[in-house]
This record gives C-alpha cells, sequence and structure tokens, in this order.
C-alpha cells in the first residue's frame, strides 16, 4: 500500500519487462486465460480479452451461458472449453492469467485460489467482500509472486493520465479534499417466496461461501442488493468513484476516522442496503474523502451521475469516469486545462495482459485495490453501527472498538474458508 498511481511520464516510461513467466502452451504465442462468471461484465471483458490473448475457459454457474459466450468468442477451430467449476479452470496448468466477474462474495474466495494455482488475476469491483479479504489478496499475490489488477478501469484511460499531471503539477495548490458521488436511480422487486432453484444453475455453487438457504429469484438475479453477496450501491457502483477519489487525493494510507449516514428516501421495493448514503473518511494527515450516493434522484451532479471534485488551494478539478475533467482556477474559477476522452475499459484489459506478458510493468496491484475497498467496507460498518468510528491503520482494527473490529471479516460456509498461514 505504498505505491500511488504513476505520473504520466513514470506511466509512459514504465517499458522493463515484468518479472513473470508465461505458463500457457499456446500455440500463437499469446497469453493464455479464462473467464469465470460470464453474466453482462464478464461477457464484455471475455469479448476484449481475446483481442489480446488466447481464451481457453469460460465458467459459469449457468452452464448455457459460458457455452453461449464461448461458441461467440470461436477463434478458427478453436472453441474455449465451457463449465460450471471454477476448480477445473484453476488445474489446468496451460492457463496463464483469470479474469473474475462473478457476484462480490466469491471475487476474493477465487481470486486467492487463482494466486495460490499460480495464475495472474484480474478481479471485478469491489476485489473484496469484507476488509479482512483485502488482506488475504495482498498476501496471496506477494507470495504467489502474481499479478493482481482491479477492474476499476478509469485508471488506465489517457483522461485519468492527464489529469494525474495536472493534479502533481501542483496547479490547483495542495489537494485537501476529494469527493465522490453516484447519482443513478435504481429500481428495487417485490418480495418474492422461496422457491426450488431451476434446473439450469448449479445453486450450491453460486452460493458458495455464502449461508445456505433456499433459492429465491430476487437475490440471485439482483444478488447485489443482499448483503450475504454483494456490496449494495457504494460497493458496486460506487467503488469506481470511491477509488479515484483515493486517488485524486494522492493519499498512500487508509483513513483513521469514518463516520456514515443513510436512509430510504422514496425506496418501493426490497433490498438491505439504502438508496441514500454519505461517507466521511479522514487520513491522518487532515486530508478527506467524502462520498455521497443518491439512488432515488432523476439529475446529476456537475452534469455527471458518476463524478468526483478534488479541491485544492488554489483551484479544484470536476473529474467523470465518464471520460471528463475540467479544472478552475482561484478565486474567479477561471477554467483551466481539461479534458474529453475515453473511460479506458479496452485499455484496462489490454494493460493487465501486456503486464502479464511482460511488456508493461504492473502498476495495478493488489494493494491499490484494497486501499480502495477499504472505504466501501468501513463506510459500511459505520453506517450499520450508526456512529463515528476509530481505525488504526497498523493494526487493522477499530481499538476499543470490539463491535466494529469484528465486522471486519466474516463467517464461510464450508469449504470455502482459507487456509491458516
Amino acid at each position: 500500500m505504498k505505491t500511488p498511481l504513476p505520473s504520466r511520464r513514470q506511466f509512459i516510461a514504465a517499458t522493463a519487462a515484468a518479472p513473470f513467466v508465461l505458463r500457457g502452451q499456446s500455440k500463437t504465442n499469446r497469453p493464455t486465460v479464462a473467464v469465470i462468471g460470464t453474466g453482462s461484465r464478464g461477457d464484455g471483458l471475455a469479448r476484449t480479452a481475446v483481442d489480446y490473448a488466447d481464451l481457453l475457459y469460460t465458467c459459469d454457474v449457468f452452464l448455457k451461458r459460458a457455452e453461449n459466450i464461448a461458441k461467440i468468442l470461436k477463434r478458427g477451430n478453436h472453441v474455449a472449453k465451457a463449465t460450471t467449476d471454477f476448480r477445473r479452470v484453476l488445474e489446468d496448468k496451460a492457463v496463464d492469467a483469470v479474469f473474475i466477474a462473478t457476484p462480490h462474495h466469491w471475487h476474493t474466495p477465487i481470486a486467492v485460489r487463482a494466486l495460490e494455482a499460480g495464475k495472474h488475476v484480474y478481479i471485478e469491483k469491489p476485489a473484496s467482500h469484507v476488509y479482512s479479504e483485502g488482506r488475504l489478496l495482498i498476501d496471496a499475490a506477494r507470495k504467489a509472486k502474481r499479478l493482481v489488477q482491479h477492474g476499476t478501469q478509469m485508471r488506465s484511460s489517457e483522461v485519468t493520465m492527464k489529469a494525474d499531471e495536472v493534479l502533481k503539477s501542483g496547479l490547483l495548490g495542495e489537494i485537501k479534499l476529494s469527493r465522490a458521488w453516484s447519482i443513478e436511480p435504481r429500481h428495487h422487486p417485490a418480495p418474492l417466496p422461496d422457491e426450488k432453484p431451476p434446473p439450469e444453475l448449479d445453486y450450491n455453487t453460486w452460493l458458495g461461501p455464502a449461508p445456505q438457504r433456499a433459492y429465491n429469484r430476487n437475490r440471485v438475479g439482483r444478488w447485489r442488493w443482499y448483503r450475504d453477496y454483494g456490496n449494495g450501491e457504494m460497493g458496486d457502483d460506487g467503488i469506481h468513484d470511491i477509488d479515484l477519489a483515493v486517488w485524486g487525493l494522492g493519499v498512500d494510507t487508509l483513513p483513521v476516522k469514518i463516520a456514515a449516514h443513510g436512509a430510504d428516501i422514496n425506496l418501493k421495493g426490497e433490498t438491505e442496503y439504502p438508496n441514500h448514503c454519505n461517507a466521511s473518511f479522514q487520513y491522518a494527515d487532515g486530508r478527506e474523502v467524502l462520498y455521497e450516493t443518491r439512488n432515488w434522484a432523476p439529475y446529476r451532479m456537475h452534469g455527471f451521475d458518476s463524478g468526483n471534485a478534488f479541491y485544492g488551494t488554489d483551484g479544484y478539478m470536476i473529474f467523470s469516469r465518464r471520460g471528463f475533467f475540467q479544472t478552475y482556477l482561484g478565486a474567479k474559477e477561471e477554467k483551466g486545462p481539461g479534458m474529453r476522452g475515453g473511460h479506458g475499459s479496452r485499455e484496462h484489459v489490454k494493460y493487465f495482459i501486456e503486464a502479464i506478458a511482460g511488456k508493461k510493468v504492473p502498476i495495478f496491484g493488489a494493494e491499490l485495490a484494497h486501499r480502495s475497498c477499504t472505504l466501501v467496507h468501513l463506510g459500511e460498518i459505520a453506517y450499520r453501527l450508526g456512529r463515528t468510528l476509530a481505525f488504526d491503520p497498523k493494526t487493522e482494527t477499530f481499538p476499543k472498538d470490539a463491535e466494529a473490529t469484528a465486522m471486519l471479516t466474516k463467517k464461510y460456509r464450508a469449504p470455502w474458508g482459507y487456509k491458516k498461514s
């Protein structure tokens, strides 16, 4: 957790080969990959990955879904093998790397096992379901000497690189405060009764480390809004903006003071998360990140449904992962440097594959992922407990608050826990 995003100059200068050796037996001399979780996000990752790597497996608890994307992405006579069991993928030494795009509760359990099997890992956001998993991911990556890249793709956009130059130039002075927001209306279905799982779903594997319970279409189809499987708005979509808030503020540690509150404003339907939440994260030097989500509002902030503001002593920047930034200078808020561009999705996948192939220096590690995901987890704990929390980044606990500290981890359904080191 000591490596901030490089400047544009450092980024471009990073041409030394990465210290990794490909294990795959690809006849095309390209890295070999597998995609685990082939829903909408996994489908998109697979379609991009095949432009830079050979796809050996598609894996999903809905076998038909895995088979369909494998057929769509057929290259010549090669069709990726489709399976419902990710362990089959990890056992195959021909696979260099895996893309993980499952529900959140499966992200780290699969990632740690993939690293132990010698695979590089591209893990969708949030990388962890609870705080303790971030530390497990870091330790596993270090031990395996393999690359972990978080699916916060705006990190690879040319817009972010140029904004990084501006922020580091001192034009805005010292950045003291960073704000992130996610304002996207959400609609939740009415409660449904439990029922038998459909035959086409491997429901036991879908549950995985989550508590055993009967199948429910809401919980499986809209898993993001249930704590056993997802991290709500803050962890699902808001993590993009939180990640950028941490980057823009330029911090390389974890917050020490956290507060959060929320409400069910105009909420209809079933969800375990509020549809309005505000959270603040203060660092030891006094700098602060603010986060707000409004799932009931039809309008935007500064013209963007998802965005950031970085406030410096001499000016500020409005930034959005939709591919935009603009600076405003001095008391008169005169326009300074700005830019429009891409959102980095394709570039992020390409960077990961080139990094594992030794063509780029890996700069998006597990530490970066954990630094951002930490805010999601600590903010959720503060919200659920309803009080301001003091966190110690060195001990990774809430001193004198056993109740909050216990919420940094969770129980896992056998056999999906972790080995004690």
